[in-house]
C-alpha cells in the first residue's frame, strides 16, 4: 500500500517548520476562528475560562487558578474583568464567607456558544478542503496532541 508520508520520522528542521506552522494556525484558530476574539471582544483566556466555568459549574478563585496555570491574584484580574462585561458573577461561599465563588452568567453562557458555533462554522471550511481521509486523519492527530498536552 503506497502511504503519502513518508515512514522516517521528522528531520530537525522538518519539526523547525512544524513548530512555525503551529505557531500561525495558533493564530488562524484562536482568532480567525470567531470574530469575538479577533475583535478583541474577549481575550482567549476569558473565554477559556467562561467555557470552563460552563462545563463544571461554580468555581472558587483557587480553583479558577489552577486551572488557568494562574497566580490567585492574576485569576482575580480574569474574574473581575469578566464581571465588568457581565460574563461572570461572584458571591460569597454560604459555608465560608471568605471565599469567593465564580459562576457564569447567561450573558457568559451565551458568548460562549456565539463563539463556539462561529469557530465551529469556520473549521466546517477549513475541513471542506481536506478529503474524508485527510479530515479523519488531522482528527486523529489532534486526539493525540491533546492527550499529551493533558498528560505532561
Amino acid at each position: 500500500m503506497n502511504t503519502p508520508f513518508p515512514p522516517d520520522p521528522l528531520k530537525r528542521d522538518e519539526i523547525r517548520e512544524l513548530a512555525d506552522i503551529l505557531m500561525v494556525l495558533q493564530r488562524c484558530f484562536l482568532f480567525g476562528l470567531s470574530k469575538e476574539l479577533a475583535r478583541g471582544n474577549v481575550s482567549f483566556s476569558q473565554f477559556f475560562l467562561l467555557g470552563y466555568l460552563g462545563e463544571r459549574g461554580p468555581l472558587n478563585m483557587t480553583e479558577i487558578a489552577g486551572h488557568m496555570g494562574h497566580t490567585t491574584a492574576a485569576a482575580t484580574g480574569l474574574v473581575d474583568r469578566l464581571t465588568g462585561l457581565g460574563y461572570v458573577s461572584r458571591e460569597h461561599d454560604k459555608k465560608d464567607r471568605r471565599r469567593i465563588i465564580v459562576s457564569s452568567t447567561a450573558k457568559g453562557r451565551g458568548l460562549v456558544t456565539r463563539i463556539r458555533d462561529d469557530m465551529m462554522e469556520n473549521m466546517e471550511k477549513i475541513m471542506g478542503q481536506l478529503s474524508g481521509v485527510e479530515q479523519q486523519a488531522w482528527l486523529q492527530v489532534y486526539r493525540k496532541v491533546l492527550d499529551f498536552c493533558q498528560h505532561h
